[in-house]
């Protein structure tokens, strides 16, 4: 697999990290935030581009497989969280606006799919929108 390939598989693992972060933020994984978070994926993030995992399945489904992984593994939402903001932060270039407005409607798809977004989700969700503001 070539270096833009790996690049690309860890930018959509670090997605399945974000969006695990908002999901798990009041510390526990509804069936619904799964819900939209594959329907998002399905229908959207693997139509983005074309790159592959070493499978040849859609990187894409990178999201979907990690963000299953860390609620197995009930990874703490916060340190998620700030891994992910840490990896934009050395990474900003992978961020097109495209994919960052992507990004935020499948925050706020995710928020919103159990009980609408509750407080800790809205932190989140502002948190992204400053850092995606300050570049």
């Amino acid at each position: 697999m070539d270096t833009e390939n790996t690049a690309q598989l860890l930018f959509y693992q670090k997605l399945g990290e974000l969006f695990y972060a908002i999901a798990a933020s009041d510390k526990s994984v509804r069936k619904e935030e799964y819900a939209a978070l594959t329907k998002l994926v399905d229908k959207e993030w693997t139509t983005i581009d074309e790159y592959k995992d070493a499978f040849k399945r859609d990187a894409a489904y990178q999201i979907s497989i990690v963000f299953e992984w860390f609620d197995y593994e009930q990874m703490d939402a916060e340190d998620c969280f700030e891994s992910f903001c840490d990896y934009y932060k050395a990474h900003e270039s992978l961020f097109t606006e495209k994919r960052k407005k992507l990004i935020q409607k499948t925050i706020s798809k995710i928020a919103s799919a159990f009980n609408d977004v509750n407080k800790g989700e809205l932190i989140m969700l502002a948190k992204i929108q400053l850092l995606f503001k300050n570049e």
